[in-house]
């Protein structure tokens, strides 16, 4: 077994970055944050990035992409793995190996502290037994996470009418009832974009949440687009009522933006525009569609309180779980910490 580290950027895409993402594509925990792409995107917002990897019989066989950058004032050093590792976690041998190459990796970029959140669920084992499985190699389980941990996954290997009938009866009569009220949908170009920002301007203030400068989604569209992202957006009379901007990588494909205007939502356009991004994940072979991010509650407590909770991402579960699917949640972050000092400074950080 053997590793190496390149540095990622605004470098041309090469054999290396091919080979990458076609591993990627097939690892059963493989996802979008791990993919050359998503290294290029955060390099022009304060990242940096390196990969370490594995081969066997000159093949790779387990992985991550590392992101680097100051946080805390620029006190801490912070290594972040979004959605990996990609390894075998029931190879202990494979994992020390690997874990070994990412020290080596965050030690030479001086990181205090290196944060990991794979793609895994909690449905593959309890969530006692991972935590266990972490310690055993050096990692301390953390409640403190950067990707929303649940999210609701839909599997789009059925036919179209029958995604449809799994909807919830409300959301498939919205659907329809957009194109009845004379909404209709497009694939959008890079020349809509400073519409869709405004959308997600109108969003965030409306319900309440953050979003990223426009230079972000315009950055995330030029990077993805055509192959492996798409800007639905729902209008009437020409003017834009909502958009989704959605992702893909191997099988699997995610809905990571969207937003929708004050004006006209009795025309559910937000419906149509989501079902849009759906069906094109489906026709481009992909298998499931991640929602992505929903409250961190079982799903008792998500059905017995969406109809009246407002904060945080309830509004959007509210929208959500009308697309069927399954709720989800993956077994958590955990942290390898170099610096003790360090890293209570960035847990003391975070909670503020």
């Amino acid at each position: 077994m053997v590793s190496q580290l390149p540095e990622l950027g605004e470098q041309p895409y090469s054999a290396a970055d091919a080979e990458w993402d076609a591993f990627v594509a097939a690892h059963p925990h493989g996802s979008l944050l791990q993919t050359t792409n998503w290294a290029r995107l955060k390099s022009r917002f304060g990242w940096s990035s390196q990969r370490v990897w594995l081969r066997r019989d000159g093949r790779l066989v387990a992985g991550a992409q590392v992101l680097f950058r100051s946080v805390a004032l620029g006190v801490v050093k912070l290594g972040y793995i979004p959605h990996g590792p990609l390894v075998d976690w029931g190879d202990d041998e494979q994992l020390a190996v690997l874990f070994n190459q990412i020290d080596q990796a965050a030690y030479g970029r001086g990181a205090g502290l290196l944060k990991l959140e794979p793609r895994l669920w909690l449905d593959e084992m309890p969530a006692d037994e991972w935590q266990a499985l972490y310690r055993r190699h050096g990692c301390v389980p953390s409640p403190d996470t950067i990707q929303p941990p649940r999210t609701v996954v839909i599997d789009l290997r059925p036919a179209e009418e029958e995604i449809l009938a799994a909807m919830k009866q409300k959301t498939r009569y919205n659907i329809r009832l957009a194109e009845k009220k004379g909404v209709t949908v497009r694939l959008g170009t890079a020349a809509d974009l400073s519409g869709f920002n405004r959308l997600m301007q109108a969003t965030g203030a409306r319900d309440q949440f953050g979003i990223h400068q426009p230079e972000y989604y315009r950055a995330a569209f030029e990077i993805f687009a055509p192959d492996n992202a798409a800007l639905w957006l729902a209008e009437y009379e020409g003017r834009p009522l909502a958009g989704v901007m959605v992702f893909a990588a191997g099988e699997s494909a995610a809905y990571l933006y969207g937003a929708s205007s004050d004006e006209e939502r009795q025309r559910m356009p937000a419906y149509a525009a989501q079902w849009a991004a759906m069906r094109w994940a489906k026709a481009r072979g992909c298998t499931s569609y991640d929602l992505w991010g929903v409250p961190d509650a079982e799903e008792e407590e998500l059905e017995a309180g969406f109809a009246e909770r407002q904060d945080g991402l309830w509004p959007v579960y509210r929208f959500k779980r009308g697309f069927g699917g399954e709720v989800k949640r993956t077994v958590g972050a955990a942290d390898r910490v170099y610096n003790n000092l360090l890293h209570r400074l960035y847990a003391w950080q975070r909670k503020r």
